[in-house]
């Protein structure tokens, strides 16, 4: 049976969390579809995406200041852009995908609205109109000018996309509570459940623990000081209390930053460092305990092992998403959590021998969302080859939460 042709483009700029996220979407989706992936940012050499081939634009990034900057020292910024606009307007030409999922955009991202709407103004004239999709996690950041940036989002909802997919579930976070107040989406919003490369393995699935906590730092590109306070928290620990820790630092940790902690840590006792690991998921099923940030993927992870769970969510004031997760788990009774702002060795090393008492509620949060993503998708495109591009009005998926 021939397999719909479909683009799929995530920009990421920061991190790893919507590379894995979507790439976990692409493997999902080539089991109906004919996938190609367009890769924003720096490819971390481990990444895979499955049977789908990768077109990499020239890569792009944040500094800390959150402005663009090239990821390719033979290209300026500006040349970059020219480039990456037009080998994604090249890549629709050519491929004529009759889905384009786009992640993140326009909810984020705006900076790459110059080199995205070239090719989904080809889209929305194409006689062979594709289905256009928005793929989100369950919490966007939230922002000082949060009107303004969301009356710009739903104009470019309204004018390019055929419906909004939000990877997680309304009973536990609902699109709207991210958005200004008053707020209207123009195009209909299907919850898919939460994306999770190991639906299925469940904490039914772990052995017995080992006696090592997990302590691991998301992609790493802002986890020194998680790190470095574990490790002061475990010299802290008398020694006939003390549980071996294992420390993952995460692919992007800075070079300095990860020789500095492997320094410390060969002076820390009952401690082990590890770069990265293929599947963080194995680590906490094994695991007695795990102290972490509550990012996206992270956090499916914790709730997909049933560990017992230490949450420190990352991010300032203006960045809440990660407290707001943290904060829903909590109350589900998946977590524990600790903000940032009152991390110290110290109290982390109480927070951690707490665990040992600490039995997580189990989840029933639905992890399945990559294959409901897939079977979402498929009966849009259906009914936008049978209506002219109108959206059927699809059954709610089950809620779980």
């Amino acid at each position: 049976m021939m397999r719909s042709p479909l683009l799929f483009y995530c920009p990421h700029a920061v991190g790893i969390g919507h590379l894995t996220r979507s790439l976990t979407l692409v493997r999902a989706l080539t089991a109906r579809f004919d996938v190609t992936f367009v890769s924003g940012g720096t490819l971390p050499p481990f990444i895979r995406a499955g049977r789908a081939p990768i077109v990499a634009l020239p890569p792009l990034g944040l500094d800390e200041q959150g402005a663009l900057v090239s990821g390719d020292g033979r290209r300026r910024l500006g040349r970059a852009l020219e480039l990456r606009r037009q080998v994604l307007l090249d890549t629709y030409l050519s491929w004529r995908p009759r889905v384009v999922i786009v992640e993140l955009f326009p909810f984020g991202r705006p900076e790459f609205a110059p080199e995205l709407e070239p090719m989904l103004q080809a889209a929305r004239g194409d006689s062979a109109r594709p289905l256009i999709c928005c793929s989100l996690r369950d919490i966007v950041l939230s922002r000082a000018n949060q009107r303004d940036r969301d009356d710009r989002a739903m104009r470019l909802l309204g004018r390019y996309f055929d419906a909004v997919l939000v990877h997680g579930d309304p009973e536990f976070a609902t699109l709207e509570e991210s958005l200004a107040p008053g707020v209207r989406l123009p195009v209909p919003v299907h919850y898919t459940g939460f994306v999770h490369r190991n639906a299925g393995s469940g904490s039914a699935s772990r052995r017995p623990p080992r006696s090592s906590v997990v302590v691991s730092a998301g992609s790493g590109l802002v986890g020194e000081p998680l790190l470095f306070t574990a490790l002061e928290a475990q010299a802290l620990v008398p020694p006939e209390s003390r549980r071996r820790l294992t420390l993952i630092a995460g692919p992007l940790l800075p070079e300095d930053a990860w020789r500095r902690l492997r320094r410390l840590a060969a002076d820390t006792p009952c401690t082990m460092m590890r770069r990265m690991v293929p599947d963080l998921g194995h680590e906490m099923r094994n695991a007695t305990g795990s102290v972490s940030p509550c990012g996206y993927n992270t956090a499916m992870d914790l709730v997909d092992s049933g560990v017992p769970a230490l949450v420190v969510p990352s991010g300032g004031a203006n960045e809440e998403e990660q407290m707001k997760r943290a904060r829903r788990l909590e109350a589900l009774g998946a977590v524990r959590v600790l903000p940032a702002a009152d991390m110290t060795a110290p109290r982390l090393a109480e927070e951690i021998a707490a665990l040992a008492s600490f039995t997580p509620t189990a989840s029933r949060l639905n992890l399945s969302g990559a294959e409901r993503t897939t079977h979402l998708v498929e009966a849009m495109l259906e009914s936008n080859d049978a209506a002219a591009g109108h959206a059927p009005m699809l059954p709610p998926i089950e809620q779980t939460a």
